[in-house]
């Protein structure tokens, strides 16, 4: 952790981004393997598009974690739950 609380494998830019180190090397749908994530900084509309999602809370999650990062949710769903842990860590760093 740094001086700030928060975990090495998450890191804050600022220009509204946080690349998320995850926790072993993932295969997209594309073929493509991939050792970290880019987030962008969520915004108002980000919520109000999440409030506004049909389907269970985790699947309005996990919506909301692929268009922030992105990502289709099918790739977001590959990944492992200690990674996609790391994703909502840095969500809520964001609303810090």
């Amino acid at each position: 952790m740094d001086e700030h609380g928060t975990p090495e494998y998450l890191t804050y830019s600022g220009d509204g981004h946080c690349d998320i180190e995850l926790d072993r090397m993932v295969t997209l749908a594309s073929g493509v393997e991939v050792g970290a994530l880019r987030m962008r900084e969520p915004t108002v509309e980000d919520q109000v598009r999440h409030d506004e999602a049909k389907g269970s809370e985790a699947a309005k999650e996990i919506a909301t974690m692929a268009h922030l990062c992105e990502m289709s949710p099918d790739d977001i769903k590959r990944l492992p739950l200690k990674s996609y842990k790391r994703l909502q860590e840095a969500y809520q760093g964001f609303l810090l």
